[in-house]
């Protein structure tokens, strides 16, 4: 049974419209109008369109925060991938570690990226739930009431190298400089932060979960299934994604099936400053990226080729008698 971790009442959330200027040296955005609530920012999100990919300006719904994070584990890179049932949208997805930025971080979206992994991404020991620090900050611990955390061993978060053209708001430029693009279906600017977690090498027969919170009836609620890990780690080579996906359970990975998986738009085809697709096909992404999935070997040619070796041992062992 998935078990509950937190209640919420959705109506304390609130965020803000923005306003976006966009050019080919920098993007910058700067809240408007009045904070809304989860319900009238869904309401809000409707389709736009923009002349120019590179320079336009336009209000939209909200701002929205991602991290691609890179997990290091046993000597070996991974990004982070959760699944999600989207709600508004009426699919589900692999995506990266995500969130809405409330009003009063809008100028520090950061700090909602580092809540967003302590509330999605959670490591455990067969000792506990293993807590983070993001350098000398320690990260929440969002479901202390439920989970016991471990004083000991906190994962740490940095941050990796950031996008080349900047991101403002307001004025204040974003140091951490996050990719950004601005998805036009759903009228929303995203920025996307690199960061890299660190799992403390005494953390042994480790297992990885991710919790979502979902809107039923007039709370979100986080639940925890065991059965249902939900997080996948794809294996980096020298940087570079390779297509597969596993699980992680005490300290094995498990291979877990890419048929008819799609990806959210974060993987799509930026152009310039924009985003159009909703999401994209796992098969569409390895080929868009130039990788090579891996195949399967086809069961009538490994049979011939068995029935093939056969024959040539017949036929060298019958010369080999022959005077």
């Amino acid at each position: 049974m998935p078990r509950t971790l937190i209640r919420k009442n959705p109506s304390n959330f609130k965020t803000l419209p923005l306003f976006v200027e966009a050019t080919p040296e920098g993007l910058s955005y700067q809240s408007v109008g009045m904070p809304l609530n989860f319900s009238q920012t869904l309401q809000r999100r409707r389709p736009v369109t923009v002349p120019d990919n590179e320079r336009f300006a336009l209000e939209l719904a909200n701002l929205g925060v991602s991290v691609r994070l890179t997990l290091h584990w046993q000597n070996r890179d991974y990004w982070v991938l959760v699944r999600q049932r989207r709600q508004d949208r009426g699919d589900v997805v692999l995506k990266l570690i995500s969130g809405y930025v409330p009003a009063h971080e809008l100028n520090l979206p950061l700090h909602t990226a580092i809540q967003e992994i302590a509330e999605e991404c959670l490591l455990e020991t067969p000792e506990g739930w293993l807590g983070g620090r993001f350098n000398d900050t320690w990260l929440p611990a969002p479901y202390s009431s439920a989970l016991h955390y471990r004083e000991a061993l906190p994962f740490r978060l940095t941050p990796l190298s950031g996008a080349a053209r900047p991101v403002r708001s307001a004025n204040l430029q974003l140091i951490e400089r996050p990719r950004a693009y601005v998805h036009l279906p759903t009228a929303s600017l995203q920025l996307i932060y690199d960061l890299r977690l660190d799992v403390p090498k005494e953390a042994k027969s480790l297992s990885l979960f991710h919790v979502d919170e979902r809107l039923e009836g007039d709370q979100l609620v986080a639940r925890l299934d065991r059965k249902r890990p939900d997080l996948y780690l794809m294996p980096l080579e020298e940087g570079v994604p390779l297509p597969e996906l596993y699980t992680l359970k005490r300290d094995k990975l498990i291979p877990a099936s890419t048929r008819g998986l799609y990806l959210a738009e974060s993987f799509a085809i930026q152009e310039g400053w924009t985003v159009r697709e909703e999401r994209i096909r796992w098969k569409d992404w390895v080929v868009q990226q130039g990788l090579e999935a891996p195949k399967a070997p086809r069961r009538g040619l490994k049979k011939l080729s068995v029935k093939a070796l056969r024959l040539m041992r017949l036929v060298r062992g019958s010369l080999r008698k022959e005077p």
